[in-house]
């Protein structure tokens, strides 16, 4: 039996398919080819039927002789020009994400919100066809968005995956036995808010991993997780990543990185009954200020990019048809 998109990682170009052309100068244009299409540029134009039949790693010339090199992206290529309405994680956090929470072939994984899909297709890789991820999002056209993704990623609706619409802390009971999960990934606002319902959902000795965007959720969702008294100690960090300009002697690291996007935060599942150990050191005491919490935690006041509905209604209605249009990314300058 082949696994689950597979087929559509091998073989030659088809029609239909999503490919990545880089020119000579390095950057990189995601096209979705079409019988008779043409792809254009300021310097000529190449036929999309010169690539369909073509091998991946094939090169193809424009009609002004300028040179395309045409790879099938990888997921990780395919998440920073899929589509999107909410911002995505990157994969750099999505990598350590599978790593650090441990995600393992038939896994039953939580996740929470979907946002544009980019993590959730990395956990339905990591628990394969035998396993389950159980995905909540609020946002309808959000999720529409997401699910469009991972089926143009996939080649179909993942047979692993379900979406929920609705707030985690009322739908999760309902989805899943106490006790049944053995992951639960939160990329929300106030992860802190939910974690008697994942509490109850994990099995002892599951993970709990939350990505949150600055120090004060960092802070916040930290003492909220020793104050339940069912995890063990949290531990934090957060990754980044800059490139290397290779080029004869001039080999230095590139002007540009991929910085802070996001601080992971991890804890484990106690058996029930259990209290954690004593800790020797108690740190300073959290966020006592007297806000106004829907205020002080709402995506505005943590800096976030708000997508205008105008944008995620176009977005949702171009992948839902499936009229995905060309995207143009730039790798990062040396």
């Amino acid at each position: 039996m082949t696994a689950i998109g597979a087929d559509l990682r091998r073989g030659p170009f088809g029609e239909g398919e999503r490919i990545q052309l880089t020119d000579p100068k390095g950057r990189l244009h995601t096209i979705t080819l079409g019988a008779g299409k043409q792809f254009h540029t300021h310097r000529g134009y190449l036929a999309h039927d010169d690539l369909i039949g073509a091998p991946d790693g094939s090169t193809v010339k424009n009609t002004a002789g300028v040179e395309y090199l045409a790879l099938r992206p990888l997921l990780s290529d395919y998440v920073m020009s899929m589509p999107r309405g909410a911002a995505v994680v990157y994969p750099k956090d999505a990598g350590q994400i599978v790593t650090m929470a441990d995600v393992f072939p038939g896994a039953v994984v939580v996740e929470a919100g979907v946002g544009s899909g980019a993590l959730s297709m990395s956990l339905l890789r990591a628990v394969g066809e035998e396993g389950r991820v159980h995905s909540f999002e609020r946002r309808a056209d959000f999720a529409d968005i997401a699910m469009a993704n991972a089926r143009a990623f996939f080649g179909l609706d993942h047979p692993a995956w379900s979406v929920t619409i609705g707030d985690l802390v009322e739908e999760l009971p309902e989805v899943v036995e106490p006790g049944t999960v053995d992951r639960v990934v939160l990329d929300m606002l106030a992860p802190w808010e939910c974690l008697d319902v994942v509490a109850d959902a994990l099995a002892p000795g599951g993970v709990l991993i939350c990505y949150v965007a600055t120090a004060t959720q960092l802070s916040k969702v930290a003492e909220a997780m020793r104050d339940k008294g069912a995890f063990t100690e949290p531990n934090a960090w957060e990754s980044l990543v800059r490139g290397w300009h290779l080029e004869g002697l001039a080999v230095r690291p590139q002007h540009r990185m991929h910085g802070h996007t996001g601080f992971l935060i991890t804890t484990r599942r106690l058996a029930p009954g259990v209290t954690p150990p004593l800790r020797k050191r108690r740190p300073g005491g959290g966020y006592d200020v007297e806000v106004d919490e829907v205020e002080a935690w709402s995506p505005e006041a943590l800096g976030e990019r708000i997508p205008s509905e105008k944008r995620v209604r176009r977005v949702r209605k171009t992948v839902t048809a499936g009229r995905v249009t060309t995207t143009v990314t730039e790798s990062s300058p040396s």
